[in-house]
């Protein structure tokens, strides 16, 4: 199965799959956290209109996991101090 890393635990995911799918299904719900009260983040609209889903791609900064397409061996951390 093809995997990425998502601070520092290895996800799988299907062919086809955004991140935000694969994190999900894989019970991982806190995408991020905002930088005024540290309140978690995941997935709200699933169709790129908002930022709550925003992730860190290393190499890339931060990106919508719900537009993200899952690659294998990508390193992405949880987003810190955004406000959405």
């Amino acid at each position: 199965m093809t995997k990425f890393h998502f601070d520092g635990a290895q996800i799988p995911f299907e062919p086809g799959d955004t991140v935000a799918a694969a994190l999900l299904r894989n019970q991982v719900k806190n995408f991020r956290q905002t930088r005024f009260n540290n309140e978690a983040r995941s997935l709200f609209c699933g169709i790129g209109h908002c930022y709550d889903c925003l992730v860190n791609v290393v190499g890339k900064g931060s990106l919508r996991a719900c537009l993200l397409q899952a690659e294998a061996e990508m390193q992405i951390k949880s987003t810190l101090g955004i406000d959405g």
